[in-house]
């Protein structure tokens, strides 16, 4: 009898990551030791974090703490079960019911993170019927819910409003394929503040051409919540267009600190997203904790304003001193500053040479980037002294001219 060859049916995926190793293109998951902040031990090495979302440094502030430690303590570990089964809480209702006042909306829902909101909504509202114009460099989040919707797609050249006017006025021209009949719902979808560069989106132009088109706007505020806008309110209040953005969607991992994702628009948005949005109905609930400590966070946005006064006051010199060095930041306006050196090895070099240097920026290469703008990817926060910026801008300029990234 002959004997049967057992053969490895996923062996060339141990193929693929020594392509990826081969390349420099391989990126180790960095283990981190500690409570999150702007000091953390990774990896054993004790450094100074440019690579948290944390933007406000609410993840250790001690009101959060207490938040998360009493609603354990009361309500449990987890909530047990999906939101239409069992898993809708006090807590939930109370958190959406204050997202939608903070952020001037009819109602919010929340799900487990920014990017099962994304993919929750886009497909769940547009269908074959309906076209979605997106900025070219939206994030991989939006990119995803495109594809798991039915609905065809133009992409726009990023913050183009003139080629987005041209594509919005073609669509209501020529209508659908299928015989020229007009859209249910031409739906514009953009970043508020793109998270690779860091710059804006040119908001009030892209709302002014969607209402030229009868069009509705939605804007994932992931990397402005906290940081635009009153009290951090995200990039609709920063322009000051309340009431003419169809839909903002967030995250809770980032400036608030904490874990999740939420969608922000009309009461009928919030309905039909609770019967039909997968993510949703197929993912329990956030446990008691996350939720309470996702409404203290409001609050200390609203009480403690010096905190974004602070980020931006670090951002502002953090982007002044290096660009003084000599390195090259790109278009960014905010505090998601990319140091940008090109080529990806080289980038891997300056990152490995800083954190042996106590200072933690990822480097982020191909295909996150282009092959040709790999960089390192940093962001202030509020948390962070003068004392850590000036080790880390000391420590950018020796190994920078060290590597001949800036001129010696």
């Amino acid at each position: 009898m002959a004997t049967t060859v057992r053969r490895d049916p996923l062996a060339f995926l141990a193929d693929e990551v020594a392509e990826l190793r081969a390349k420099h293109l391989y990126r180790p998951l960095r283990v981190m030791s500690t409570a999150p902040g702007p000091v953390v031990t990774v990896d054993g090495r004790e450094v100074i974090s440019f690579s948290s979302n944390d933007y406000l440094g609410l993840t250790h502030h001690p009101r959060m703490r207490e938040a998360a430690v009493e609603a354990a303590r009361d309500f449990g570990a987890g909530s047990g079960a999906v939101r239409t089964i069992a898993g809708t809480m006090t807590l939930h209702e109370a958190l959406e019911a204050e997202l939608a006042e903070f952020k001037g909306t009819e109602a919010v829902l929340t799900f487990q993170s920014g990017f099962t909101a994304n993919t929750g909504v886009i497909p769940t509202i547009t269908g074959e019927q309906d076209l979605i114009v997106s900025d070219e460099l939206n994030h991989a989040s939006i990119i995803d819910g495109m594809r798991l919707s039915k609905a065809p797609r133009k992409v726009f050249p990023h913050k183009d409003v003139d080629a987005l006017r041209q594509v919005l006025a073609e669509a209501r021209q020529n209508g659908r394929r299928d015989g020229g009949e007009p859209y249910r719902l031409i739906l514009v979808v953009t970043d508020g503040v793109f998270s690779m560069d860091g710059d804006i989106a040119p908001l009030p132009g892209i709302v002014e051409a969607a209402e030229e088109a009868a069009a509705a706007v939605f804007v994932d505020d992931a990397h402005a919540s906290g940081v635009l806008g009153r009290n951090g309110r995200g990039s609709v209040d920063h322009f000051g267009l309340h009431g003419r953005v169809a839909i903002q969607v967030g995250t809770l991992s980032k400036a608030v600190g904490v874990l999740g994702g939420y969608v922000a628009g009309s009461m009928a948005l919030r309905e039909i997203l609770i019967q039909r949005a997968r993510p949703f109905l197929f993912s329990t609930s956030h446990p008691p904790a996350v939720a309470a400590a996702c409404r203290e966070a409001i609050r200390i946005m609203e009480d403690e304003p010096e905190l974004q006064e602070r980020l931006w006051a670090n951002t502002r010199r953090f982007k002044a001193e290096l660009g003084r060095l000599g390195f090259d930041t790109g278009v960014s306006e905010t505090p998601i500053t990319p140091v940008i050196v090109g080529d990806s090895e080289a980038a891997i070099r300056l990152s490995n040479r800083l954190f042996e240097d106590g200072i933690f920026a990822t480097s982020v290469v191909f295909p996150t980037v282009a092959l040709d703008r790999a960089r390192l990817r940093t962001i202030v926060t509020a948390a962070h002294t003068d004392e850590h910026l000036d080790r880390a801008l000391t420590a950018f300029d020796r190994i920078g001219r060290d590597l001949g990234i800036i001129a010696g």
